[in-house]
């Protein structure tokens, strides 16, 4: 009896609804990508930056929807295009003024989500605004499904091809400079691959979620592990049962699916934090109290 409830709550509603089938898939797909690419985020100090670079995305999503209404492809195409100008402005400012990148790209990113906002309510409603923020991963169809795979797919055979220069990248760049190994262009094709992995989460998740999924089972996955291979594979694990529970939980409880797959994300991350076999507090104040006592 006990195991037939446990079936019908963990399984059940994936088997009866095609609905949840689908965002278990495109949580999943997204999870393949998605930790990887937040491992890289983290390594490279750019956490920040892929949070600005989320919220960049919102502009050239508002403007396709003023222009063709809630088509998928357009709104893809425009806040992929948005987001790399972002960054390209962004990096353009750095290079030829004395204002750091950072500072740029919070300006840019901050002008891009108030226009985005600002866009989309000339138009639209509470409703499209609230879909563009936050996304409704429970409403995936067939095409943002492919759209989801497809990009996680890409990634992943791009990431296999270029996966040794972006580490050297993220350790020694001068030595990458060194050596000829085209670190500039390599850093390039890493914000090419976020802004497409944002594009993706974004269609689930929203604008405003769609980073949490990339970048919180990362810097949990950090408090668990020292090679960045198995970083890599603990962000991909922690973000698939993330999206997995979080879709449960909404399902069981009422809950809106985008906030409880990102909330779960953010209490592993709290408990890696606390308990963690590596930079967390249980290493640090344990550790030291062991060292104290010896």
């Amino acid at each position: 009896m006990l195991g037939a409830a446990v079936h019908g709550a963990l399984v059940q509603p994936f088997i009866e609804f095609g609905f949840m089938r689908r965002a278990l898939v495109a949580c999943l797909a997204l999870g393949l990508s998605c930790g990887p690419v937040g491992t890289l985020l983290v390594l490279r100090r750019m956490s920040l930056a892929g949070d600005a670079m989320a919220h960049a995305l919102l502009p050239g999503a508002a403007v396709a929807f003023l222009l063709v209404g809630l088509s998928l492809p357009a709104m893809s195409l425009g806040a992929f295009i948005a987001a790399l100008a972002v960054a390209a402005l962004a990096g353009g400012v750095a290079r030829f003024t004395a204002q750091r990148e950072d500072a740029s790209l919070a300006g840019f990113y901050l002008i891009a989500l108030a226009a985005g906002v600002m866009l989309i309510s000339l138009r639209g409603n509470s409703v499209d605004l609230m879909r563009v923020l936050f996304g409704s991963i429970l409403a995936v169809d067939d095409a943002a499904l492919l759209l989801v795979a497809g990009v996680s797919s890409a990634s992943l055979l791009v990431l296999a091809l270029v996966w040794r220069p972006l580490l050297v990248e993220c350790f020694d760049p001068g030595f990458l400079r060194a050596v000829g190994g085209h670190g500039g262009l390599h850093h390039q094709l890493f914000l090419v691959l976020l802004v497409a992995n944002l594009v993706a989460g974004f269609q689930a998740l929203g604008t405003l979620m769609a980073v949490g999924l990339l970048m919180l089972p990362a810097i949990a996955a950090r408090c668990w592990a020292h090679s960045v291979a198995r970083l890599s594979a603990i962000a991909c694990g922690i973000a698939a049962a993330c999206g997995y529970g979080g879709l449960l939980l909404s399902y069981h409880f009422g809950l809106p699916s985008g906030p409880a797959i990102v909330l779960l994300a953010g209490a592993v991350y709290l408990v890696s934090l606390c308990i963690g076999t590596r930079d967390s507090l249980r290493t640090r104040f344990f550790t030291a109290h062991r060292h104290r006592a010896a």
